[in-house]
């Protein structure tokens, strides 16, 4: 995962919702959920829970923040 998608992924967990987080990228939505969508499929893991419009991050992502991976 480079630095661009690291960006792309802490914007979404901070603004939980692809819109506000695509208009603070300056990206369109289809390619926010493009990148978001690759960079689950690299990890093997599914980094989001999505429940409607709402993304929240599931628990493997905090623990690898924690252990500063």
């Amino acid at each position: 995962m480079d630095l661009k998608e690291q960006k792309y992924v802490c914007t979404l967990a901070e603004c939980k919702s692809l819109t506000r987080a695509s208009e603070r990228l300056y990206i369109s939505q289809p390619a926010l959920s493009l990148y978001i969508n690759n960079v689950e499929k690299i990890l093997g893991a599914r980094l989001f829970e999505r429940n409607g419009r709402k993304f929240e991050l599931t628990r493997p992502p905090f623990a690898l923040r924690t252990k500063g991976v």
